[in-house]
């Protein structure tokens, strides 16, 4: 499966961009005041789609790596903060209960998903900080 490395790379690495861009949409169409538009289906199941190719990429690309690729620790702290993103990303668009709380929880999401492309780009836990504090 190797030999599908840079194809399996290049669909996970443009659904991370599509999933982000739909969710700053969605966020975005919250905080306007339209959150009927930011829940509407074809929206969400496309939202849903992508994220699902996005994790199958991830899964495929986690076993054709050899372990010791990720033995500083980089994907550990990825991972941790894509939960984290989730969480924040559904408080984000329809948990919290106010409008003020919902835009916290879009800029925490938003800062997440900033410094995950940090640390997926550098491979360091630091991410986009490695160079200033390491």
């Amino acid at each position: 499966m190797f030999e599908f490395y840079s194809q399996i790379k290049a669909v996970h690495i443009a659904c991370v961009l599509l999933s982000g861009v739909l969710f700053a949409t969605r966020g975005l169409l919250v905080q306007t005041g339209r959150a009927g538009a930011a829940h509407w289906a074809p929206l969400r199941y496309l939202s849903y789609t992508v994220d699902t190719t996005l994790l199958t990429a991830a899964l495929m690309l986690l076993t054709i790596l050899p372990a010791a690729y990720f033995a500083n620790g980089w994907l550990t702290v990825k991972l941790v903060l894509v939960v984290a993103y989730v969480v924040l990303g559904s408080l984000a668009l329809k948990r919290a209960r106010t409008p003020q709380a919902r835009r916290m929880f879009l800029l925490a999401a938003v800062a997440a998903y900033v410094f995950i492309l940090g640390i997926a780009r550098m491979h360091h836990p630091l991410g986009w900080l490695h160079g200033w504090l390491a």
